[in-house]
């Protein structure tokens, strides 16, 4: 059954890492303008706010397939579809390739992209079942570019957009749609979270020309960044459009960057990055 869901109707909406950042802003706007919004963290405590403007929370791990199972047979069972999934849960591990332990890079990973695997392959037999969905995996501008100490991160954004883009091929005949969101600098807690990282293995690292001022300055530089609402009101876009886009950017330097890379070669755009950050 070919499903149809009307613009104006109200959609079931299931958004990953709703405690704080992108998730927070998208969940709050999302039920402003009318839909049903569930919102998953790790979080519980954090999350709570959904409950009192009218969402629903829900205790979310990503990496566990127990949480991510009774979250969807929740909805399933409460609205009898699941219309949009946004897969914005992440963390960002920080501190050089070499550095970083195989333990935290495959965490990284877990997280950033099996996780929203997890998730997706989920929700997929109800979509498929409904005829209509769509996924919104949230990326980032590292996705498609790359910056030191930020190796794993950019690894796993570089393998969620491949990923995707075979994903959109394969469910399309059922008429789903999957959106990749390539953030640029945003103002979220994921610079902070990955602050640990940096102080567990800066200490005896070789890399030590790339820690320090560059990091250091970007919570000065935080003014710079863009609120998450930002990235809402794409997400907003992207799902009330009849045939939407397969690729939104949005955010502070987005476009720069993305300008950047695409007309520099490699090693023009190595340049550019060690200047800025090194």
């Amino acid at each position: 059954m070919i499903g149809f869901i009307s613009a104006n109707t109200p959609k079931v909406v299931l958004i990953t890492g709703t405690a704080h950042g992108i998730g927070k802003s998208t969940a709050k706007y999302l039920l402003d303008k009318g839909h049903i919004v569930y919102g998953g963290d790790i979080l519980v405590d954090e999350n709570l706010y959904l409950n009192d403007i009218g969402g629903i929370a829900l205790e979310m791990d990503v990496t566990n397939q127990e949480h991510v199972d009774n979250a969807i047979s929740r909805i399933i069972a409460e609205q009898g579809r699941i219309d949009v999934l946004v897969n914005n849960a992440g963390i960002a591990v920080g501190s050089a390739i070499e550095d970083v332990s195989m333990e935290d890079a495959m965490y990284q990973f877990e997280v950033n992209l099996f996780g929203i695997g997890r998730t997706v392959k989920a929700v997929l037999p109800h979509m498929r079942a409904q005829g209509s969905g769509t996924i919104i995996n949230i990326s980032s501008v590292l996705g498609k570019v790359y910056n030191p100490l930020l190796g794993w991160y950019v690894a796993s954004k570089h393998a969620l957009e491949g990923w995707s883009d075979v994903l959109r091929l394969e469910v399309k005949q059922f008429g789903i749609d999957v959106v990749i969101i390539e953030p640029g600098l945003i103002k979220t807690n994921i610079s902070n979270a990955s602050a640990k990282y940096y102080e567990k293995y800066s200490k005896n690292s070789e890399y030590k020309n790339f820690y320090g001022s560059p990091y250091d300055s970007e919570e000065n530089s935080f003014n710079d960044y863009s609120d998450p609402i930002v990235i809402a009101k794409v997400i907003e876009k992207a799902i009330s459009a009849k045939n939407p886009k397969t690729r939104y950017s949005a955010g502070a330097y987005s476009w720069i960057l993305l300008t950047m890379r695409s007309i520099l070669s490699d090693k023009w755009f190595d340049k550019l990055i060690v200047k800025v950050t090194g």
